[in-house]
Parts: C-alpha cells; sequence; structure tokens
C-alpha cells in the first residue's frame, strides 16, 4: 500500500507545502508506515490502513495526546489525523543511552502519577486491532476489581467464545477465575493511574537522544500493575527498569501474585487476533489461580 492521491493531497493542503518523497519504513503489523518529507524539508511519520475501523486512528491519536498530557516521557507530537490516516512528528531514533533502562522505569513512573477520580477513559478505544472497552457505568467507574473483570477479562473471554477459540476447559478455568477476582486483587487499590495500555519493546522507541519514546498506545486509567505486568508478556526489561520503577513509585505488597490476571487480558487478546497458538497459554495463567 501507498500513499493515495487523496491522502497526499489532504496533507499538502493542510502544510502548504508539496510532498517531496515518501519512504516505507518497517516494523507496523497493522498499519503501513511512510517517512514523508516535504518540500520545505520537514519530515514528518504516516502511518495509513485504509481498511481499519473508520475510527482507530482518531482513537490513537486521542491515546498519544492523553500521554504528552502528563509530560512523564516522550510521546510524539499529533500533527493531523483523520479516517485512514494519522500524520505525526518524526522522531529520528538513536542508540540508547547510558542508563537507558533506568531512566526509562523513573519515567514510567511518573507517567503513572498521572491520575483520574475514575477508572476508563471518555471514549472506547483499541488493543491493537480488538476494540478495548473504557466507557464506565455506575458499578465499574469507581471499582478497579469490577472494571477489570467486566471491561477486559470477560469482554476478551466473550470474544473468544464467539471466535470459536473456548471450549469446557477454558471455560470452566474462566470461571473459577472469575469466581476468585475479589481476592487475587484484594489489598492492591489505588487512585487510577494514566496508562500506556500495550507497552512492549514494540511500542517504544529511542528517540534522537537515546532516551524512550512511547508509541502505538491503547490508552486508559487503571492499576499500574496492569502496565507493568504487559510489559513482562514477551521477556520484560531490563531488571534495572523495575528496580528505578518500584523505587520511584513502590508497589504494593503481592504485586508479583497479580502479574498473571493482568497478563491474562493481553493473552486473550491475542488468542482472538491470532488464534489458538495463545489458548495453553491463557490456560495456564487462569490455572495459576485455581
Amino acid at each position: 500500500m501507498s500513499l493515495s492521491g487523496k491522502i497526499t493531497k489532504r496533507i499538502e493542503s493542510f502544510r502548504g507545502s508539496g510532498v517531496k518523497k515518501s519512504e516505507s519504513l518497517s516494523g507496523g503489523c497493522i498499519s503501513n508506515a511512510y517517512k514523508v518529507t516535504f518540500e520545505d524539508g520537514i519530515s514528518f511519520l504516516i502511518k495509513i490502513n485504509e481498511h481499519s475501523p473508520a475510527d482507530m486512528f482518531i482513537k490513537e491519536a486521542h491515546g498519544l495526546q492523553e500521554l504528552r498530557k502528563a509530560n512523564a516521557i516522550k510521546v510524539p507530537e499529533v500533527i493531523l489525523y483523520d479516517d485512514g490516516f494519522i500524520l505525526l512528528e518524526f522522531i529520528s531514533s538513536a542508540t540508547k543511552k547510558k542508563n537507558f533502562f533506568e531512566e526509562f522505569g523513573r519515567k514510567f513512573a511518573l507517567l503513572h502519577k498521572s491520575t483520574a477520580d475514575e477508572f476508563g477513559f471518555y471514549e472506547d478505544n483499541y488493543i491493537g486491532s480488538t476494540p478495548q472497552m473504557n466507557i464506565n457505568d455506575e458499578t465499574t467507574k469507581k471499582n478497579w476489581t469490577s472494571y477489570y473483570f467486566n471491561k477486559r477479562l470477560l469482554y476478551q473471554f466473550k470474544l473468544a467464545e464467539k471466535n470459536g477459540y473456548t471450549d469446557s476447559s477454558l471455560r470452566d478455568a474462566f470461571i473459577k477465575t472469575g469466581n476468585k477476582i475479589e481476592s487475587i486483587l484484594e489489598g492492591s487499590s489505588e487512585m487510577p493511574s494514566l496508562l500506556h495500555g500495550d507497552l512492549w519493546s514494540g511500542n517504544y522507541m529511542t528517540d534522537e537522544n537515546g532516551e524512550a519514546c512511547l508509541i502505538d498506545p491503547a490508552v486508559y486509567y487503571g492499576h499500574r500493575e496492569a502496565d507493568l505486568a504487559m510489559t513482562k508478556l514477551f521477556g520484560g526489561f531490563s531488571a534495572s527498569f523495575y528496580d528505578a520503577y518500584n523505587e520511584a513509585f513502590p508497589l504494593r505488597e503481592g504485586w508479583k501474585y497479580r502479574e498473571n490476571i493482568y497478563m491474562l487480558y493481553h493473552v486473550l487478546n491475542h488468542l482472538n487476533i491470532f488464534g489458538r497458538g495463545y489458548y495453553a497459554h491463557a490456560l495456564s495463567l487462569m490455572q495459576y489461580y485455581i
């Protein structure tokens, strides 16, 4: 897929400068990304996906803007967005600086110190290509356990049922885990923190100074342990990241026990996106608690 004439005209009109060249970039698994350089010499990143839900880039833009408000960690500036594309500040990536993960951990803790009065977000958005339910009702906006079970785990499990990825074993494990959710999350209550929502090694980059920059969020206000658990799903970050984080913003007792329940949301999402290869992992995360 390349830049369409319609998108090219839109961004040229917005900037008042013609597109000189566009270069395809690697790395995206959902959208296509290009470095677009205008006649005035300024470059931007543009992501396009003509087959994505009409509001996907709109929701991504809102998430990036929410993260930037915290002023805690580098986030690309949103320049322009619409159905089918998002135009962002282009960030040149340099080699990780010394103590990269230690600084990243401290800044991530600072991000989580941005809080709200209620769980969720002012709009639903996406986790990867899956809808993420953020809008609250009276039973979930002040109760993290209810919010997390209903808006995260139950939604994904019902989607897995619809997609044909569940069986009696997975269903039984989910019911038993759900019956224990109060005790699993007991004692961990905190103010809702601003979360990236989908942080792993593919959703951060280095900026021109070799420092961390957050990309591709699934933003909402929730329990910060959920953000940290996601970072460990595919091997985790350097130990210095977690040490620096915990020094800057100490975690409550029992956080290690709760990691699997927070990983479960993302593993169920991967089950729904990529198929039964994630079935065994989902089952094992639930069996940990039953």
